[in-house]
């Protein structure tokens, strides 16, 4: 059993060695750059001497979160249809894990997972550990960034993830596109997770919820659907630690227990907190806007980019063409150019190929646009001059 180092890690490995001209901007990492709600600090000042009991599950904080459901999405849960998380980070990693050890739910002697590639490295941990075969469903331009699977595929998988929308790409599916995998997953009966950390970041319209699209099938008992999602992205608030599975009950009733086990009880300090911070729909609001005019900004300086609107993502294509291409130090396109552009500028941004497999990613880098509009459009500027440059002197030969 083998574990690949965190993107992070082996950007920081990348990097090691080199020098900036100057200091810039750290891009890499999708840790939003603005505040915390008053109201949530204030929550954790209140609630602090908490800490010195065992935490208890808080009944409160699953009726906001099924409020907040109710509102975003309108799909109203029965209390057995959603459980509060530590994050989600956790809930992607232990999720599957507990499902695969419910034999039923594999179809054959070894378990079988799909997920997108580029993809959040979670996703790999959970396949790893469980050792399950992995079947990566790309995402490049000639698909639309988005994810398929072959009936050979459907009929040997056991677990599907989603990530609508998406990270790295920003790309979303539709109402009708989410219909489609609910009915497969009940077709071919596997279980499909929508991984919807990113739902409440987009430019106009709102993306929808496998939720939604269960219910809008006639599958309003849940039957094989989970969405993870959690408030990190929403109100700025990583820190804090919630989020939540919603689904099928009869599954999640199992979960609960399966959760006493492992250690990850949410401190009711965190709880009391997040019972305020699922609430904050004007800071939800405020946020948004602050990544709709970063988006927007990013549209008007990478105008031959193309840049989804569901996202604090801009995913850069650095190379001129589809090919993999490796230079004497065995770095491909993408790292290369984070290594250059940390040298001249100061700014960090990831390799795409760190977030992907066999060639996922490879060619794209990752910014990440979390920081104030009057910080970001320099730093766009910047980037944008040496993207240029770069594409320009590492032009594909066989074009």
């Amino acid at each position: 059993m083998k574990f690949m180092p965190y993107p992070f890690e082996r950007l920081r490995i990348l990097l090691k060695a080199s020098k900036s001209k100057k200091q810039g901007l750290n891009l890499s990492i999708g840790e939003p750059g603005f505040n915390a709600p008053n109201s949530v600090i204030q929550a954790l000042k209140d609630n602090a001497e908490l800490i010195r009991f065992y935490p208890t599950l808080q009944p409160d904080l699953i009726k906001t979160q099924r409020d907040f459901i109710q509102e975003r999405f309108g799909v109203q849960l029965k209390e057995s249809e959603i459980v509060p998380t530590f994050g989600s980070r956790e809930a992607l990693f232990n999720f599957p894990h507990f499902i695969f050890l419910q034999k039923e739910y594999i179809k054959k002697d070894s378990p079988v997972m799909a997920f997108p590639n580029p993809f959040y490295q979670i996703y790999e941990g959970t396949q790893i550990i469980t050792n399950a075969q992995v079947i990566y469903m790309p995402l490049n331009e000639n698909n639309n960034f988005k994810p398929s699977l072959s009936k050979d595929d459907l009929e040997r998988v056991d677990i599907v993830i989603l990530n609508s929308p998406n990270n790295p790409t920003g790309q979303a599916l539709t109402l009708e596109e989410l219909e489609k995998w609910v009915k497969l997953a009940l077709k071919y009966n596997f279980i499909l997770i929508n991984d919807e950390c990113y739902s409440d970041i987009y430019s106009n319209n709102p993306p929808p919820s496998l939720l939604e699209a269960s219910v809008s099938v006639g599958n309003t008992n849940f039957k094989n659907i989970f969405v993870i999602n959690s408030i990190s992205k929403r109100i700025c608030v990583p820190g804090l630690r919630s989020g939540f599975v919603a689904g099928n009950s009869e599954i999640l009733e199992r979960y609960k227990i399966f959760r006493t086990y492992i250690g990850i009880s949410i401190p009711t300090t965190l709880q009391k907190a997040s019972i305020i911070a699922w609430k904050e729909y004007k800071h939800a609001q405020f946020i948004r806007e602050k990544f709709r005019k970063n988006l927007s900004l990013a549209q008007e300086i990478f105008k031959d980019s193309q840049i989804f609107p569901y996202t604090f993502y801009l995913w850069l294509k650095v190379q001129d063409c589809n090919e993999i291409h490796l230079n004497p130090n065995h770095l491909f396109n993408d790292e290369v150019f984070c290594k250059e552009l940390y040298e001249e500028t100061g700014h960090i941004v990831l390799p795409g190929s760190y977030l992907g497999r066999n060639d996922g990613g490879i060619g794209y880098v990752r910014i990440a646009l979390t920081q104030e509009e009057h910080i970001m459009i320099g730093a766009l500027k910047e980037i944008k001059k040496f993207c240029d440059n770069f594409i320009y002197t590492h032009a594909c030969s066989n074009r």
